[in-house]
């Protein structure tokens, strides 16, 4: 990248800031989704992208990654021993929880959901099987599902599905995970759920006619948080909706405002040029806020 130092300035700053009080300091929880675009060997070894998504992970209290595509497994640990090492005010601050490599044939992704550890733990995880709908080839990636406690917010257990779906079936994939959250459901007692990540929902993939027949969608106890007019792209071309964040349950959709979502512009940011910013993805991470649990006036 041109203008290394300043980026780096830049994303040392936030960092700094972020990790010493603005993120972590209060008890409120953001929560990321983020398609981090074919991370693996290659893309590790580029620092100042690098910089970047580690700027972008300390923005966050739980970021969701998709597109890990790691063969070696090496990348990944890689990227949290830097994260600890270098963006983290303390010890091992930050965990994560991975999936198995998961995909058809020889293409294989990877799901992983990192997190600040003294905000939050995990209580179960579950890969679920395309097998339990009937369907042996329902998902191109099954979700990988986190049951999460955080005791510093309102809601304080929520379950998160992840999704990345291929566009071509993304119509098929997204009114599926409406089975899934019903075996969630079934399986769990948290009653809160967030439902997030690369639905491939816009620009021809998902049809406006098409949205009446998917379930996520016409199910009115699901709030969609982001609307079909937001980018979530960082190219110049595109201007799609691709990145979602739907919630479910009285209690989680009253602890999110929906002024909170933010689907984080890097590229301005941090000044990058549009080659410079797709170096390190074409996506743009999507952030919720749950708000923090009222404070004990005793």
């Amino acid at each position: 990248m041109s203008g290394g130092v300043s980026v780096w300035r830049v994303v040392i700053w936030l960092v700094l800031s972020l990790v010493l009080g603005l993120s972590g300091g209060g008890s409120a929880l953001k929560i990321c989704t983020f398609n981090i675009q074919s991370f693996g060997e290659k893309k590790i070894e580029k620092q100042e992208v690098v910089g970047v998504i580690l700027a972008l992970i300390a923005r966050c209290d739980i970021m969701l990654v998709m597109e890990i595509k790691d063969l070696s497994g090496k990348a990944f640990p890689q990227l949290m021993t830097q994260l600890n090492s270098d963006y983290s005010s303390r010890k091992n601050e930050y965990n994560y929880v991975i999936s198995d490599r998961l995909g058809r044939k020889s293409y294989k992704e990877q799901y992983a959901f990192i997190y600040r550890q003294r905000l939050v733990s995990v209580k179960e995880v579950y890969q679920y099987p395309d097998t339990q709908l009937g369907d042996e080839d329902a998902f191109s990636r099954e979700p990988f599902i986190v049951w999460f406690s955080s005791p510093k917010t309102v809601v304080q257990d929520f379950v998160i599905i992840p999704i990345h779906t291929t566009p071509d079936t993304s119509v098929r994939e997204i009114n599926e995970l409406y089975d899934v959250f019903q075996d969630v459901k079934q399986r769990w007692t948290s009653k809160n759920v967030i439902i997030m990540g690369d639905f491939n929902a816009d620009c021809g993939y998902v049809p406006k006619k098409q949205w009446s027949s998917i379930r996520l969608r016409s199910d009115t106890s699901f709030l969609w948080l982001t609307g079909d007019t937001i980018d979530t792209t960082v190219k110049e071309s595109t201007d799609c909706a691709y990145d979602r964040v739907v919630l479910h349950g009285d209690k989680m959709i009253q602890a999110v405002k929906p002024t909170s979502l933010d689907v984080f512009d890097f590229r301005q940011a941090y000044g990058l040029t549009e080659l410079q910013a797709l170096a390190v993805s074409d996506h743009y991470p999507v952030c919720i806020t749950v708000n923090a649990a009222p404070r004990n006036r005793g």
